[in-house]
This record gives structure tokens, C-alpha cells and sequence, in this order.
């Protein structure tokens, strides 16, 4: 079975709307605004694009990540790995050309099924609804959180306000930075 990472830039509050500036959100941009910027504290970023072998986004992230990403060099590792889109409106018309092979998925089943399929780690970018809908579905296995010294109050929040059980995480590495970012990654425990 391959292994779901979320991967999440998240003030301290929760909140992961527009960490790099898309419009529509009043503090867009947070990540960068607001805290000093240390290569350090992004290095599980480049070691993400090493290890994943494939990307899950929702419509909104690939809507928003499909015009840029494929021409940056510092994401040239995802552009040539396998990517799926979990929307019921997207089609096939509105992919992009230049970004390598996507495929889309109309619900959370066909994303259980990926996950059952040979190959190593899914990572997922963004997708605040879709990370909420996975993680109440229990799919999700990892968290890679970047936690920035913020309360940015107002935005979109990685984790759903759903009554549920309890769901234990396990701290499995963690660091602190000289700006007051925080890496944590957090196993599901099962």
C-alpha cells in the first residue's frame, strides 16, 4: 500500500490559505511577508520531490499550481511525476499540456484505490478542502508540516471541524529554526 503525505505550509492557528500569494485571500503571501527566509527550513521540501513518486492535488491547487509550477526549476522533480486531480468538474480540456502525465479522480474511492496500487509515496500540495475530506476519510498516512510563528486568524484551515474520534499522530521529526518556523512530521497511527 503507498503512503498519502500531506505536506502543508500552516500558521500556527491552521490556517494553510495562500501561503505564496495567490489572490483572493487578505494575507496572501504569509509565508514570506512575514518570516525571514532560512534555506534550512525548507530542506523536506526538496527531499519531498526525491521521495514522492507521485502528486494528488483538488482542482483549486491544480488550477492554481498547473500554469506555474511546470516551467520552475525548483519543482522540475514533480513535472515528471505522475499527478491526479480529485475534482468532479474538471475535464480533460481544462489539464494542462506541459506538466507531464495527469490523470482525474471523481472521489475519495478512486483515491483509496491509488493508494492500493504498487509504488511509493502520494504527496499532496495544498488542497485544504481535499486534505479535510482525506483525513476524515482516514487516508491520509504522514503530515509534513512547516509551522509558521503566525495567527493569521481568517483563511482556510487544513484540518476539518468534523466530530469524530480521536485520531493519535505520532512525532516522528521535528526541528526549529533560527525564524520560529517548526518542522514537524507526524505518522498516523493506525
Amino acid at each position: 500500500m503507498r503512503t498519502l503525505i500531506s505536506t502543508a505550509f500552516i500558521s500556527l492557528d491552521g490556517v494553510v490559505e495562500a501561503p505564496g500569494g495567490e489572490s483572493g485571500y487578505r494575507n496572501a503571501g504569509w509565508t514570506f511577508k512575514h518570516t525571514e527566509f532560512l534555506p534550512e527550513a525548507f530542506e523536506i521540501k526538496g527531499r519531498e520531490q526525491d521521495e514522492a513518486t507521485a502528486m494528488l492535488l483538488g482542482r483549486v491547487s491544480y488550477e492554481a499550481f498547473s500554469p506555474v509550477w511546470p516551467g520552475m526549476e525548483d519543482f522540475a522533480g514533480y513535472k515528471v511525476m505522475p499527478k491526479y486531480v480529485v475534482s468532479t468538474t474538471l475535464t480533460e480540456d481544462g489539464l494542462v499540456s506541459d506538466w507531464g502525465e495527469t490523470t482525474i479522480l471523481r472521489g475519495l474511492e478512486e483515491v483509496a484505490a491509488l493508494k492500493q496500487t504498487d509504488g511509493g509515496p502520494i504527496i499532496v500540495h495544498g488542497s485544504a478542502t481535499l486534505n479535510r475530506a482525506l483525513s476524515d476519510a482516514d487516508l491520509i498516512d504522514r503530515y509534513h508540516l512547516l509551522v509558521f510563528p503566525l495567527l493569521l486568524g481568517a483563511g482556510k484551515r487544513l484540518f476539518s471541524t468534523a466530530d469524530k474520534d480521536v485520531r493519535r499522530l505520532k512525532l516522528v521529526e521535528s526541528e526549529a529554526y533560527a525564524n520560529g518556523v517548526q518542522k514537524n512530521v507526524f505518522d498516523v497511527v493506525r
